[in-house]
């Protein structure tokens, strides 16, 4: 098929926010299926982002042959199971906990959210808006009291999501079931192909902020202090709740829900929920995870739209991340947010979407 400008805008920049305009269509391959694509003319995509290995790579064919078999982390069976049985504890202990740690808990669930949704997210892997220090830092503090892996890896394992989206080489590939998206990624030894393209990919710009670096350094005393001591410790020491209602609600309670909401947006987003952005990739729009990830679950939006910062087109709704960033830019703390077009996302739901945003 032969490329066609649906609109003839360049990169536009304000004070705060970068309109992204100039997109042509050809057929790309996902797997076996052809898809037709809207691709951002790449040179200036990578001009303005200094990257552009979250653009699904329409090159990559999956090998032939007998699948590799599973080699199960057993440390990490037996860690994820305990967790889920403290997690299961911990929610017979809430009718005995103090306001005021369950409101602490909940604080710690929004700001260890917005270290992944914000942070490793948004600004890191997709490059959709610009920090200041300040922002960086507590971003980077946010992000290991999420434990989900330091923010270096994490930026290199979703842009190898992106890039090989449902394929052997995407790590949580949602082609192998909702259990493997959603836990069980992380309990086996990653695909080769995982491993293969994840090396070479271009991570430059990660390793040049020196914030995400001294974070990598020192991930894991990090983690100790940020994702259990100090949750635990506040509620004791301040309002002389039980040590063990500290230790399991604000901890390991809030830490159980965060990472599978989280998780939910590789599983239930790539499931469940329409597409009316571009029916032929898996994504899809699921506003009830949008509510516990805090705006991360309009899926196929995100997928067809990788570069813009509020992952919706809807602002505000169901999208907390999105509110938080712009208060951000508000308070000088941030800027050079990249938003798609109202007509770029018009003509690509006539042409590539499932038809349900004609029904709202």
């Amino acid at each position: 098929m032969p490329a066609h400008l649906l609109q003839e805008e360049e990169f536009s920049s304000t004070s705060s926010t970068t309109a992204v305009g100039t997109v042509t269509s050809r057929v790309t391959r996902n797997g076996n299926a052809v898809v037709e694509k809207d691709l951002l003319n790449h040179e200036d995509l990578a001009g303005d982002r200094g990257m552009i290995d979250d653009i699904f790579d329409e090159t990559y064919r999956e090998k032939e042959g007998p699948k590799p078999p599973l080699r199960y982390v057993w440390r990490n069976i037996i860690l994820m199971s305990l967790l889920h049985l403290g997690a299961l504890f911990a929610l017979t202990l809430i009718p005995s906990a103090k306001i005021q740690t369950l409101a602490w808990a909940v604080l710690c669930f929004l700001v260890s959210a917005l270290g992944i949704t914000a942070g490793s997210h948004r600004l890191w892997s997709h490059r959709s808006y610009k920090a200041t220090l300040p922002l960086r830092i507590f971003l980077t503090i946010a992000n290991s009291m999420a434990f989900q892996n330091d923010i270096y890896e994490w930026v290199r394992d979703h842009r190898v999501h992106h890039k090989f989206s449902e394929t052997d080489a995407d790590p949580h590939n949602a082609m192998r079931g909702f259990f493997f998206s959603h836990i069980g990624w992380l309990l086996v030894r990653k695909h080769p192909d995982v491993i293969e393209k994840g090396q070479k990919l271009d991570l430059s710009d990660i390793k040049a902020d020196k914030v995400v670096m001294f974070q990598r350094r020192y991930y894991k005393p990090s983690v100790v202090l940020l994702c259990f001591t100090l949750p635990a410790v506040v509620p004791w020491y301040f309002w002389d709740e039980s040590i063990v209602i500290s230790f399991f609600i604000p901890a390991i309670l809030r830490y159980t829900l965060g990472l599978n909401a989280t998780w939910l947006v590789n599983s239930a987003a790539h499931m469940f929920g329409n597409r009316p952005y571009d029916q032929n990739i898996n994504p899809r729009e699921n506003p009830l995870v949008s509510l516990g990830a805090l705006g991360e679950g309009f899926h196929n939006y995100h997928h067809t739209f990788p570069y813009d910062y509020s992952t919706s087109e809807f602002g505000w709704r169901f999208n907390l991340t999105t509110a938080f960033i712009d208060l951000m830019c508000l308070l000088g703390l941030a800027s050079d947010r990249k938003k798609v077009s109202k007509e770029v996302i018009l003509a690509r739901k006539m042409r590539t979407g499932d038809g349900s945003h004609k029904s709202g």
